[in-house]
């Protein structure tokens, strides 16, 4: 709806389509939203040959938005809406007609419980940009995910903020996931992670807390893979010495983010490290690298692109694998060919 809004002010002619909602409950929404006064064409329709009709009286719009295709009816084939048959068949003639006008068309569509589009795969063979909106409805952010284009690369994110007028754009994502680093804080680590081609920089943070001998320790973990976390400690006790079995460990990834990246293994490591020695990880450092039942720290994928983003964000050092310690341009490197080199950097004993 803003995007259909932005582009009416711009001159174009818009038709908004709702199948779902009447048309005065999208233009509250639109009020709400602060765009009432945006000259978009709105109707509450699900028959597919009415609206192709009324759209045929006068000039095709420049952009037509369907939502949802999934509500729309077509009297050319048998079916309830939302049926395979229905959803292929109306699909087949709004692009027909957009095709033939030289009208961009959107078509909103649902999506199942593991965030495929609901309905005929070939729907997404139909199209020519399939978009996804992902992110969890209690966190403020969005993600913009390209899962097919013919006019460009699938490997771009856009990051959005809910807000209350709406999605905003998030110019720099690393800020909804690091918190204040004024102070050096023990068991936070900076990971710059990466969706697409695009760094975001997160906070992994981490907290041992000891206790009475006998009592069985908890490990919980947001955000992160547990099996890994226990992959990790298993490596810093066989590997390096150091024992979190009297400790209960708590993980977490700041700002609700999800980590599934093995690039993170150094930095939730260095966070492990700093926790149970209360030694703060250095403010201005990133850490990344994988990390091998052997102890190795294995090199990660687009190290230099990673290592740039920090540069930017005014990070000025980087603990890293030493195999990619010539790839940190502008940066002050560490490297370390095993994690028993990191614990006796971290701990002071190198």
């Amino acid at each position: 709806l803003q995007a259909a809004a932005a582009l009416a002010r711009a001159g174009r002619s818009v038709a908004y389509v709702s199948g779902e909602e009447a048309a005065d409950q999208v233009r509250l929404r639109a009020r709400r939203l602060g765009l009432g006064d945006a000259p978009v064409q709105l109707a509450s329709a699900t028959s597919v040959r009415d609206i192709l009709t009324t759209l045929r009286q006068g000039r095709g719009p420049d952009l037509l938005v369907i939502d949802s295709i999934q509500t729309m009816h077509s009297d050319m084939i048998e079916g309830a809406p939302g049926t395979v048959s229905q959803v292929r068949a109306s699909a087949q003639e709004l692009i027909r007609f957009a095709k033939k006008g030289g009208t961009a068309l959107i078509l909103v569509g649902h999506v199942t419980k593991d965030g495929t589009i609901a309905g005929p795969r070939v729907l997404e063979h139909m199209v020519d940009t399939v978009l996804s909106f992902e992110g969890e409805r209690s966190h403020q952010y969005r993600i913009l995910r390209a899962i097919k284009n013919r006019f460009g690369g699938t490997d771009e994110i856009g990051v959005f903020a809910m807000a209350e007028e709406g999605l905003t754009e998030v110019g720099n994502p690393s800020a909804l996931f690091l918190t204040e680093r004024d102070e050096r804080i023990a068991g936070a680590a900076v990971f710059p992670a990466l969706e697409g081609t695009r760094p975001v920089l997160v906070e992994i943070q981490a907290l041992a807390v000891r206790l009475a001998s006998g009592a069985t320790p908890r490990r919980a973990v947001v955000g992160w893979d547990s099996g890994r976390l226990a992959m990790i400690l298993a490596v810093l006790e066989a590997r390096c010495g150091l024992s979190f079995s009297a400790c209960e460990v708590y993980l977490n990834v700041a700002g609700g983010y999800r980590l599934q990246d093995p690039a993170a293994d150094l930095a939730v490591a260095g966070a492990l490290i700093s926790a149970l020695s209360e030694r703060p990880v250095p403010k201005d450092a990133v850490l990344l690298g994988e990390i091998a039942l052997s102890g190795e720290v294995r090199p990660v994928a687009h190290a230099a692109l990673r290592l740039r983003e920090s540069a930017k964000l005014g990070f000025s050092r980087a603990l890293l694998p030493a195999a990619s310690a010539k790839q940190a341009a502008g940066l002050t490197t560490s490297g370390f060919a095993r994690l028993a080199d990191l614990v006796d950097h971290m701990l002071g004993r190198d």
